[in-house]
């Protein structure tokens, strides 16, 4: 059995993963997903364009200061295996309008690197220009939003896309976080690599 719980413990052992967030972001969203990670055995980094503390948010109630592991300005995607984008209104449509981040996950997609994305954080999707043809779930606020970019959205706990899984909002965690995991899984597998490599083989 310990061996076994050992193995679990593994799972993610020796990626390295991308939070992004700003401030005021929904807490649960980051320490959640976070704490998942980490017991697999990933190692996760948060970045964020501010320095120092960032501020954790429960609904519209102030929560907890994290610190800030590296600034966006020096965080380079190639050093990260996966990103994971909290929500929260305010830090969400933030973040979105920093150049940095839109360049970071549109690098990850490029490589076809796994992106775990909650609640309003598919704002930073939809301003990167990441959804088109996408389907994909958020906070139901922002359906039009991923609509009018050229995504399809449902209303569902999860949704997984390729290399994206996104949930609604902190009642969906458990769902998002296991998706996330078996995604994640995926890549360090090679597993998504290969779908994705097979996917765009020219005939």
């Amino acid at each position: 059995m310990q061996g076994n719980q050992r193995n679990q413990g593994n799972q993610l052992g020796g990626m390295r993963v991308a939070i992004l967030v700003d401030t005021n972001f929904e807490q649960v969203e980051m320490t959640e997903p976070r704490k998942a990670l980490e017991q697999a055995g990933a190692k996760t980094v948060l970045i964020s364009p501010q320095s120092g503390e960032v501020q954790g948010m429960n609904h519209d109630q102030m929560g907890q200061k994290f610190k800030v592991d590296m600034q966006l300005d020096q965080a380079n995607p190639d050093d990260f295996d996966a990103v994971v984008v909290p929500g929260g209104a305010l830090n969400a449509d933030k973040l979105r309008m920093v150049e940095k981040a839109r360049d970071f996950v549109i690098k990850m997609d490029e490589k076809n690197k796994p992106m775990a994305v909650i609640c309003h954080g598919p704002w930073l999707l939809v301003s990167s220009n990441l959804v088109n043809g996408r389907t994909l779930t958020s906070y139901y606020t922002l359906q039009d939003d991923i609509r009018n970019a050229g995504g399809h959205w449902l209303d569902e706990s999860v949704v997984r896309d390729r290399n994206l899984v996104t949930s609604r909002f902190p009642q969906d965690i458990p769902n998002f976080n296991k998706a996330m995991i078996e995604l994640f899984m995926e890549a360090k597998s090679g597993k998504l690599q290969q779908q994705y490599t097979q996917e765009h083989v020219t005939v």
